[in-house]
């Protein structure tokens, strides 16, 4: 374990800059200024800026990445921003030769992961990702007593991670809570699971989980579940791993040196019946320490003497590549296997495409040339994604839509079943972007309902809807939720009728009350209140 006197032994510290101080960020700021570290703060809140540099001798302010990463004072930067901002911020300090620390996870996407790994080995950078639980004594005594069989084999493990919390609208609890868990389960059986399985709640939130329950099974056999909520009555901080010898118990709520118990139960076999005989729970001793102190003068002592970090970029992507398969089955229900996390599918990608590992695409769809599909997208059965196309990461599609030629479909849109984009038409999802600064953590969700016409070279500005059967005028740009059925167009787009689930002109006002029939099926559509429903057919 790393501590404060081992980095005394040298003449100096490396001097680390914390760039986003805070819920969590003012606590690495707390411990690097413990550790004597702590070279300056990079903070957009003005406040707080200022309340770290007049509580910290020698803290610098920088107000920008790019003066952090001009000064040839800073050795190192910790990141502590929403995760969506990661892979951004990690790339550009590499690349301005910093070593970095980065709250988990390192990115969202495993392709990002890699890059980030590749970049760091090519600047000759330390690459080090906030595990936290890697760090704890108690995690790091358990992981000895099950490399030393003291547990004997391992069954099965269970981690809850819950707690009535800090509610979160730029990722949901699998990205803010489970991390830790799967870090620490994979690393304790030493082993990467071959298939998972997720399911959740979204309750305060339409597209935010905020309780999810995760089940990884291991080719040995080993079975795990990990259950995460920021909705629950009580904090609670479990691990339990259970072997065929003993069975052990972290609970992080409590105080020490409790926190670690070993249960020597047993299970006997009386006329070819499973008998269990209970035992006393044991404590076992653990030195404590500070967790959050050690993993910081870990940090340190890596820059130091360019040692590989515990929890460095690979083990991200380790990490990553779980978190992202229990995504994607938390989107569809379906188990994912790991080794691909793709479901075998009957699907065709031109040679010229890009797949991304992690992306799922249905049954029957098409890929074509020089497209690329990000990792975590989930494109449904029968669509047709035509030449030049981007699908962002953690993008979803639905079934038998239809993506014409040059269009960029960004993290943050939607497409349900049955969508029509036109050639080269446009989504946003950010409302004031400048290339200097980072808004990936302010991406604003865009829907497109079922069965929409977007025409060619029509913009959707984030943060609007555009309704079930909608069509969009070629050139229109959208700037309002445009209702069900309704036909917009114009800069900015202004409703000019109404149109059938069949692509024909309802005879329908603009405003008031009516109702008409389409001429090509008999659907009747009724007018009322603004808003245009189906009846039935005639």
């Amino acid at each position: 374990m790393f501590g404060m006197s081992s980095l005394l032994e040298h003449k100096m510290v490396p001097r680390v800059v914390v760039v986003g101080a805070g819920y969590w960020g003012k606590n690495l700021v707390r411990n690097f200024a413990g550790l004597g570290a702590l070279g300056g703060v990079c903070e957009s809140n003005p406040d707080t800026m200022s309340a770290i540099i007049g509580s910290y001798q020698n803290c610098r302010g920088y107000k920008s990445l790019n003066e952090v990463l001009s000064d040839s004072y800073v050795d190192g930067v910790a990141i502590s921003t929403p995760a969506v901002s990661h892979a951004h911020l990690v790339r550009e300090c590499l690349e301005a030769g910093k070593d970095v620390y980065v709250e988990k996870p390192l990115c969202l996407s495993e392709g990002e992961g890699a890059e980030l790994n590749e970049l760091a080995d090519l600047h000759g950078r330390i690459l080090m990702v906030g595990h936290l639980l890697w760090y704890h004594p108690v995690v790091l005594k358990l992981k000895m007593m099950i490399d030393g069989g003291e547990l004997g084999r391992i069954q099965y493990v269970y981690s809850n991670r819950l707690n009535i919390g800090k509610l979160r609208r730029e990722e949901n609890v699998l990205w803010s809570f489970a991390p830790h868990d799967v870090s620490v389960i994979i690393g304790l059986v030493n082993e990467m699971p071959n298939l998972v399985r997720a399911q959740g709640g979204n309750f305060l939130h339409e597209n935010i989980a905020d309780t999810t329950v995760t089940l990884l099974n291991f080719a040995s056999g080993i079975r795990a579940h990990i259950f995460v909520s920021w909705l629950h009555p009580f904090k609670e901080q479990k691990l339990v791993v259970v072997g065929d010898r003993k069975m052990a118990v972290f609970d992080d709520t409590l105080s020490w040196p409790e926190k670690l118990k070993v249960f020597p139960h047993s299970i006997s076999w009386n006329e070819n019946v499973p008998v269990a005989s209970k035992a006393d729970a044991e404590l076992v001793e653990v030195e404590k320490d500070e967790p959050l102190r050690a993993e910081c003068a870990h940090f340190l002592e890596c820059i130091k003497n360019r040692h590989t970090p515990r929890t460095d970029g690979r083990e991200g992507v380790r990490v990553l590549k779980v978190l992202n398969a229990c995504q994607v089955s938390l989107e569809n229900g379906q188990d994912i296997t790991i080794s691909s996390a793709k479901v075998e599918s009957d699907y065709f990608v031109h040679e010229s495409a890009y797949l991304d590992e992690g992306a799922i695409i249905g049954s029957g769809s098409k890929v074509w040339h020089f497209s690329h599909i990000h990792s975590g997208c989930i494109i449904g059965n029968n669509c047709n994604i035509g030449q030049n196309v981007v699908v962002s990461p953690n993008v979803a599609i639905g079934d038998n839509c239809k993506i014409q030629n040059n269009v960029s479909i960004y993290t943050g849109v939607t497409l349900e079943d049955d969508v029509f984009c036109g050639p080269s038409m446009v989504f946003t999802n950010v409302v004031n972007p400048r290339s200097e600064v980072s808004r990936k953590h302010e991406f604003i969700r865009t829907y497109i309902r079922k069965g929409a016409t977007l025409g060619a070279n029509c913009t959707i500005v984030c943060g609007n809807t555009v309704g079930r059967y909608a069509c969009v005028g070629a050139g229109a740009v959208v700037v309002d939720d445009v209702p069900d059925f309704a036909v917009v167009v114009g800069n900015p787009a202004r409703k000019i009728g109404w149109m059938s689930r069949n692509g024909q002109k309802l005879e329908l006002p603009l405003l008031g009350n009516g109702e008409a029939i389409c001429a090509k099926t008999g659907e009747v559509y009724l007018l009322a209140a603004g808003k245009v429903t189906l009846q039935e057919t005639i």
